[in-house]
């Protein structure tokens, strides 16, 4: 790359807090009938705290996914590699009303055999756009350089571009005591579009790409999962699912041929009612199969 690099030269502050984020988890997914997650979200409150940031109702994640023209990262996790990695910018909130100055996060997630890293930088909307979209080396501190330069390398490098936008409504529990290290999510009205990324864009047309009465379970713990957990799960005779959002999108959208991942429809059926909240905006239609 030819732009100079615009790290500053000494480091900020003590008091003030980095914008770079990294932790590890293991992470274990369950499909579970919204009306079956609700009860599940009550019996672990006896045991677990509603996260701070997570309001009754819960709160919108929304992620723009980058992949290259290959759709090199939506095959890497087809293929199992040990080692993967994709490539996001995520806005938490409803992406109505986003601005260039909207703090999102841009976020490298990847797989090391089991264990599932994340490692991400809060920015302005714009300037989460001028690197990952403008390819332009954006100022940074010397904590921060690793970092944006590996995004830099993997947006060039692979010649990465926005391919698929995925939003849902999530609730989110954390441990307690011994348990701290313990978050569990719930995730519904999972929907997304192919097409029209800005997140500031007034009525997009999203699609749901799984079905709207089903919910993803997400057990996520720093090193072991508690055994109460465990025994919960086999009570309520939940299986694990190998379930990746944006592969269910790639494939729902037809950008990829349906594979072993994929949630069909007919294998999750609607109850006799649905939940109110299953019932899409007007702008917002469902998934067609194949569509494009």
């Amino acid at each position: 790359m030819s732009q100079p690099d615009t790290a500053t030269e000494d480091p900020p502050p003590l008091h003030v807090a980095s914008r770079l984020h990294a932790f590890n988890r293991y992470e274990l997914k369950y499909l579970v009938p919204v009306e079956q997650a609700a009860e599940l979200r009550d019996e672990l409150g006896e045991r677990m705290d509603r996260d701070l940031n997570s309001p009754v109702g819960g709160y919108g994640v929304w992620s723009l996914y980058y992949d290259s023209p290959e759709l090199r990262f939506y095959w890497e996790k087809i293929e199992g590699l040990k080692f993967r990695r994709k490539l996001r910018i995520r806005h938490y909130g409803e992406p109505v009303g986003v601005t260039d100055d909207s703090p999102v996060c841009v976020e490298i997630k990847q797989r090391v055999n089991r264990v599932t890293q994340k490692r991400r930088i809060t920015l302005p909307y714009a300037t989460a756009r001028r690197l990952c979209d403008g390819r332009e080396l954006v100022e940074h501190t010397p904590k921060e350089r690793a970092f944006v330069h590996e995004v830099l390398d993997l947006v060039v490098r692979l010649n990465l571009r926005p391919t698929a936008m995925t939003g849902y409504q999530r609730e989110a529990l954390v441990g307690r005591a011994a348990d701290t290290g313990l978050r569990v999510t719930f995730d519904r009205r999972i929907r997304g579009r192919d097409r029209d990324f800005h997140f500031g864009q007034a009525d997009p047309e999203n699609r749901f790409t799984v079905p709207p009465h089903m919910s993803v379970m997400e057990i996520k713990v720093n090193e072991r999962t508690p055994h109460w957990i465990t025994d919960l799960a086999a009570r309520r005779n939940l299986s694990l699912i190998r379930v990746s959002k944006y592969v269910q999108s790639i494939e729902a959208f037809g950008l990829a041929p349906r594979s072993a991942f994929h949630l069909h429809e007919a294998d999750c059926p609607p109850p006799a009612t649905s939940p109110l909240d299953t019932r899409l905006p007007a702008q917002e239609s469902p998934v067609k199969a194949g569509a494009q």
